[in-house]
Order: C-alpha cells, then structure tokens, then sequence
C-alpha cells in the first residue's frame, strides 16, 4: 500500500527540554515510530540535513539557532516534513514559520494524541506519492499535469518550469498538485484545508494563505498580479489552467 508498511519512519525531534523531549519520544516509540533527539538549534541543522529523517519535530525556541533559523537554512537541502511547535497565541511566529517552509504547526502546550495525529498526517502525505484528488482519464488515474511550460507531477511529486526543476516543500508540493488537478475550478480555504490536512478549517489558519504565497513566485506567477494561481475574494482559490501570453 505505502512506503509505511514497509519502513518505519524516523522522526527528529528539536528541543532543548530534555524531560519533554523524552516523554514526546516514548509516546512516539509506543506507537510505531523510530525517534532521535537534538536539543542544540545549529547541531540540528546538520543533523537534519546529513541524516534526512522522514519527519522533523522543530521547537521554535532553541539554544545556537531558533526554530526560524533552523526552518530556513535547511530547506534548501531538506524535503520532508518539518513541524513546527509554537507559543499558544503567537500568530506572527506561526506565520514566519510556513513562510520559512514549516509544513505545519501545533500550539503548546500540545496533547501527545494530537501532536501524533498531526505526524501521522504528514507522513501519509510524504511517504505516499498519490495524492488523494487525482482527475482521472479514460478511468485510469492521471499522474502528470501540464501548463505550457509547467509541469506536475504526482508519482515523482516533483514540477518543472520551462525543464528547471522548482524547489518545493512536501506541503507546498500537495497544495499545488490539489490547485493543479482541479484546474478551472474554484477552491475554498475550507475544501483545501480539509483535504491537505485532514482536520475542519476553523477561519482563522493562515497556513493556506502563505503557502500560496510561496508558490506562486516558484510557478512564474507574478504575486502581486497572479494570473496563475488568483484569489477569488470571499470564496477561495483558482487555477487557471490556460494562460494567455
């Protein structure tokens, strides 16, 4: 079925409190999953990047480099989903966070069920490489989308513009492949928050929104006039699936 069956998928988890960090780490172990610790923000930059865990647990506040920092000098080299553990009411930080790469974010302090079920979630995503909404074509399953020169696709989860590949993250990639494949069709923050994350849309998560942000530029859209990606006000979000020049 997926890469999960086979392979147990090892989660680094970045925090400085050594108590916290263990018990996050037994919980973890007891339910299926290959779990180390750094409570260092620069070692863990290396040690994300050397050793590509499946999944990265980033506590936003850390000795040598905070989460922030961590977030964004590791992206370029690092795929996987990383999760973000912020201040309960700290929106801005939040924020920051997906505009670094963060693929999600949990409040603390945060129940273990909930912190796993935001793990599992990411890792269902990462791991397998069909995405759920797949338009079909003579009933089979369509795995490659293009758009003059951009291209999608979802069995290598990578996209190509004009032959360059674009440096995407696993969530940034879902998003564009959910936007992409239902092309022409307005989408609601509600319909994509509940198909990438699995949870209802409260109203209030701007996780969306940013990531859109993201794409945009990384699809030759012009942000400040998006032609490819647009904001259709009080409703959602379009792909535009022919451009004119």
């Amino acid at each position: 079925m997926s890469n999960m069956d086979t392979h147990t998928p090892n989660i680094l988890i970045v925090e400085d409190d050594e108590r916290l960090a263990s018990l996050t780490k037994d919980y973890l172990e007891n339910n299926g999953l290959q779990v180390s610790i750094e409570g260092d923000g620069a070692k863990a930059i290396d040690r994300i990047i050397n050793e590509q865990p499946d999944l990265v647990v980033l506590d936003l506040m850390l000795p040598g480099e905070d989460g922030i920092a961590v977030c964004r000098l590791v992206r370029p080299k690092y795929k996987g989903p990383i999760l973000m553990l912020t201040a309960r009411t700290d929106d801005l930080d939040q924020v920051l966070g997906l505009e670094m790469g963060a693929d999600d974010y949990v409040a603390k302090p945060v129940r273990p069920r909930v912190l796993l079920a935001r793990i599992q979630a990411l890792l269902r995503r990462s791991l397998q490489p069909t995405p759920d909404s797949v338009p079909e074509t003579n009933g089979e399953q369509q795995t490659r989308l293009e758009f003059g020169e951009l291209v999608i696709d979802s069995s290598m989860r990578e996209a190509w513009l004009a032959d360059e590949s674009i440096d995407l993250t696993s969530a940034e990639f879902d998003l564009l492949w959910l936007l992409s494949s239902n092309a022409g069709k307005v989408l609601s923050r509600e319909e994509i928050f509940t198909a990438l994350r699995g949870i209802e849309y409260d109203g209030q998560d701007r996780s969306i929104d940013v990531r859109v942000s993201r794409i945009r530029p990384k699809v030759g859209d012009d942000p400040m006039h998006p032609r490819r990606i647009k904001t259709v006000r009080s409703k959602g979000y379009l792909f535009v699936k022919d451009i004119e020049g």
